[in-house]
C-alpha cells in the first residue's frame, strides 16, 4: 500500500514514465512505500531538489529507509524482488528474467528516444526497424505463455507493461502474443492501482 510515514521507501516518479514499472512491482511485492512525483523543474512533491538526490536527473529513483538512493530500472526492480522474496524465480529462470530486463532497457527503451523528442523522420524510421526486430525477439521468448518468462508474473512483466505502453507513439505493430499480453496486463490489479495512484 502507499504509505505516508517518513520510514517507508520513497519512489520518485513522473506519471506514466518508466518508473511505472517500479510502482507496479512495489504493489505486487506488498512492500510499504510512498510514491513521490517530481515536476519538470526537478522538484519533488515533498519539497526537495531531485538533483540533490539523484545527480543523474532522471527517474526512477528509490530512496530506502536509511536515505540511500538506488537508480536504474533493472537495479530497482531486482532490489524490490530480492527484498520481497517474490517476483524473481530461482534457477535459470532468474537469469532469464534479468536478461529480459537488460534487453528491454538497452535495446527497446533506448530505441524510444526519437519518439520522445523532435527527431528527424529518418531517425524515427531507423528506430521503428530496430523496435520491430526487438519485439520479434521478445515475442519468441514469451511464445504462448501468459508471462514473459516462465509461468508466473515477474519483475520482467512489470517492465514489459511500461515498454508496451509506449508502442502507440512509435507506429510499430506488435506481434499478436505481445498485444495479448499487454491487454491482460492492463487489467491486472497492481497495474490498475498504480495507474490510479499516478492519476492516469
Amino acid at each position: 500500500m502507499v504509505e505516508t510515514t517518513e520510514t517507508t521507501m520513497k519512489l520518485f516518479y513522473y506519471p506514466a514514465a518508466c518508473s511505472l514499472a517500479d510502482h507496479i512491482a512495489l504493489i505486487e511485492a506488498g512492500l510499504a512505500y510512498t510514491a513521490v512525483p517530481i515536476n519538470h523543474e526537478k522538484k519533488t512533491a515533498d519539497g526537495r531538489d531531485f538533483l540533490s538526490l539523484n545527480p543523474k536527473g532522471y527517474i526512477p529513483a528509490l530512496e530506502l529507509e536509511d536515505g540511500s538512493i538506488l537508480t536504474e530500472n533493472p537495479v530497482i526492480l531486482n532490489y524490490i524482488a530480492e527484498r520481497a522474496g517474490k517476483l524473481l524465480p530461482q534457477g535459470l529462470a532468474r537469469w532469464r528474467v534479468l536478461e529480459a530486463l537488460a534487453f528491454m532497457s538497452s535495446e527497446i527503451h533506448s530505441a524510444y528516444q526519437p519518439f520522445f523528442r523532435n527527431f528527424p523522420e529518418v531517425e524515427k524510421a531507423r528506430a521503428r526497424e530496430k523496435l520491430t526486430g526487438n519485439f520479434a525477439i521478445l515475442s519468441a521468448q514469451q511464445a504462448d505463455r501468459e508471462f514473459l518468462v516462465g509461468d508466473t508474473f515477474t519483475i520482467a512483466d512489470c517492465y514489459l507493461y511500461w515498454v508496451l505502453t509506449v508502442v502507440p507513439k512509435t507506429g510499430v505493430q506488435l506481434p499478436d502474443n505481445l498485444q495479448a499480453s499487454f491487454d491482460r496486463l492492463k487489467t491486472r490489479p497492481s497495474v490498475v492501482r498504480a495507474l490510479a495512484e499516478e492519476g492516469l
